[in-house]
Formats: C-alpha cells, structure tokens, sequence
C-alpha cells in the first residue's frame, strides 16, 4: 500500500473553489483509508501486489465521487451509498450465500 498518496484537488474554474477548495487533503486521505478498510475486508490481499491493487481502486473510487459531486454534503452520501453497496454486493455473492430453511414448506421442519 502507498502511503504516500496525495489527493488531488479538484479545478474547475465555473466553481471558484467552491466546496472542493474547503475540504482538507487529509480528509480525502482518510476515506481512502476508510474505503480500504471495506475492501481489505471482503477482498482480502495480503501479498504487496494485492494491497497495491486494492489501494489504487479505493482511491479510484474516492476520486470519482469526489469529482461527480455537486457539493459536500453529496460527496458523502455517495461515499456512504458505495461503501453500502460494497458491503451489501459482497454479503449477498453465491460465495457468502448463507442457507436459509425453507419457512414456507411446513412439511420440514
């Protein structure tokens, strides 16, 4: 994993800096940490190679909200909402399946 990734800040001139230009640097930083959490939780990688990879999708993912956000607040409730989807998608992979008995056949039971 890279420590020594930097965010980059957003520059659209129509915004005058607007709410990108408030937010810290290190904040970024901190929900890739956050979001390579989630990752490292349903896609464990323990070799260099896989930290890497799963590093560099977690800030793929920042930077993507992170530009298509309209402002702070919508910044964080499309990290939350993807966060949630990445824990919902992989809790319910044929892999995690869990087998439920059949509540509906009262012949079993």
């Amino acid at each position: 994993m890279d420590g020594n990734w930097q965010p980059v800040q957003g520059s659209n001139p129509s915004e005058g800096g607007g709410w990108r230009s408030q937010l810290a640097p290190d904040a970024r930083s901190r929900i890739v940490n956050k979001i390579m959490v989630t990752l490292k939780k349903y896609m464990p990688a323990s070799e260099p190679e896989g930290l890497d990879e799963l590093q560099r999708i977690a800030v793929l993912i920042e930077e993507k909200i992170y530009n298509i956000a309209t402002n702070h607040s919508d910044y964080l409730r499309k990290l939350s909402l993807k966060m949630l989807s990445m824990e919902t998608n992989t809790q319910q992979a044929p892999g995690n399946a869990q087998v439920l008995p059949n509540q509906n056949n009262p012949g079993q039971g």
